[in-house]
C-alpha cells in the first residue's frame, strides 16, 4: 500500500493528521495522491457537488491593503467602483442564478466592516431574497461582531465567508490593516450565532507549502464546512502582480492535501479557476467537490451553464455540502 493510500485508510478510520504528514504527502507521486484524495472525497461526500454564485454588492475603495486585491484603495488597478447594491438589485441576481440550479448565492461587499446601516440593509436583502427563492444566502461582509451575526442569522443567512488568506506566519506579508486573529475572531463569532462557516486562501502569494499546510490545519480548527481554494491571478497595479501563476500540479497537489487534512469539507475552487485550461477538471478529480461559478469579484469565471455541464459530465450531483 502507498503512502497516500496507507494515509487515507487511517483517516477514514477517524484519524487526523497533522502538519509533518500533511508535509509528506504534499512530495508523494502525483497519481497516488490525487486518486487517494478523491478516494476520501468519495467516502466523506459522496458525489454530492456545491456550487455557489457571488454578487459584487459593493465594489472597490477598500480600506484594508491586501496586496492581492484590485479592489484596495492603496492601488491603482482600475477595478470599478461603486456603493451598495439596491436590494432589488441583489434580489433579481439570486433569483436569476437560482433559476439555473445554483443553490448557494452569497452577498459580498469591500471594506473592512459594515456600517449599522449596511447590517440594516443586508437584513432586508437576505428576507426580500427568501420571499422569492429557497437559494441559501451566503455573505462576505469584512469584520463583524457577534451581535451583527445574530441579527443577520436572525434574517435568514446560512453562512459566514472570510479567507485566513495564507499562514499566520506569512499574513504579516499580506495584509498590514487587520490581523489574522481578527479574523478568527469574527469567524469564532459567526459560528457561536449558528451560522456555518467559509474559509480558505488564495495560493500564489508568495507562501510555502508549509504556509498552505499551517492554514490549512488551522481551518479544520475553526470547523470550517467550505473551503475555498483560490490561486492568485496577478492584477496589475498590485504589489503581485508579477507572481509567477501556480501550474497545474501544484494545483492539484494542493487540492488532494486540503482534502486529507479537511477530509469531510467542501473543497471549493474559487478565484483563478479561469487560468485552468481544463476549468478545474483535473482538481475536481483530486479531492475537490465544490466550486464557485459565474463571474468572481473582479475577473471573468465561467458561466453556470458551463459549469452545470462539467458537473453532469464529472458525474456529480449537485446539493448542498456540509451546512
Amino acid at each position: 500500500m502507498t503512502y497516500s493510500h496507507d494515509v487515507a485508510d487511517r483517516i477514514q478510520r477517524g484519524e487526523r493528521i497533522d502538519a509533518a504528514a500533511a508535509r509528506r504527502l504534499y512530495d508523494e507521486p502525483l497519481a497516488e495522491l490525487t486518486a487517494a484524495a478523491n478516494g476520501l472525497r468519495e467516502v466523506f461526500c459522496g458525489n454530492g457537488f456545491d456550487i455557489c454564485t457571488i454578487i459584487n454588492a459593493r465594489s472597490g475603495k477598500c480600506s484594508e491593503n491586501c496586496k492581492f486585491c484590485a479592489q484596495s484603495s492603496f492601488y491603482h488597478t482600475g477595478a470599478e467602483e461603486y456603493p451598495m447594491l439596491g436590494t432589488r438589485e441583489i434580489v433579481d441576481a439570486a433569483v436569476a442564478d437560482a433559476s439555473k440550479g445554483v443553490l448557494r448565492f452569497s452577498i459580498v461587499t469591500s471594506g473592512r466592516k459594515l456600517r449599522p446601516i449596511d447590517v440594516d440593509h443586508i437584513c432586508a436583502t437576505v428576507r426580500a431574497i427568501h420571499e422569492k427563492t429557497d437559494v441559501n444566502v451566503c455573505a462576505s461582509i469584512g469584520l463583524c461582531t457577534r451581535d451583527q451575526f445574530d441579527r443577520m442569522k436572525a434574517a435568514g443567512l446560512t453562512r459566514f465567508h472570510c479567507n485566513l488568506e495564507t499562514s499566520r506566519r506569512f499574513f504579516p506579508q499580506i495584509c498590514t490593516t487587520h490581523t489574522y486573529d481578527q479574523k478568527i475572531e469574527s469567524l469564532k463569532a459567526a459560528r457561536a450565532a449558528g451560522l456555518s462557516l467559509c474559509c480558505g486562501g488564495i495560493m500564489g502569494l508568495g507562501e510555502t507549502v508549509e504556509d498552505r499546510i499551517d492554514m490549512a490545519i488551522d481551518i479544520r480548527e475553526l470547523g470550517v464546512r467550505s473551503v475555498p481554494v483560490n490561486f492568485l491571478n496577478p492584477i496589475p497595479g498590485t504589489p503581485f502582480e508579477k507572481n509567477r501563476l501556480l501550474d497545474d500540479e501544484e494545483r492539484m497537489r494542493i487540492v488532494a492535501v486540503y482534502r486529507f487534512i479537511n477530509p469531510e469539507a467542501a473543497i471549493r475552487l474559487a478565484g483563478g479557476r479561469g487560468l485552468i485550461a481544463d476549468k478545474g477538471r483535473a482538481c475536481f478529480r483530486s479531492g475537490a467537490n465544490a466550486v464557485i461559478s459565474g463571474d468572481m469579484l473582479t475577473t471573468a469565471g465561467y458561466s453556470i451553464e458551463t459549469d452545470m455541464e462539467m458537473i453532469d459530465e464529472l458525474g456529480y450531483k449537485p446539493e448542498l455540502c456540509h451546512d
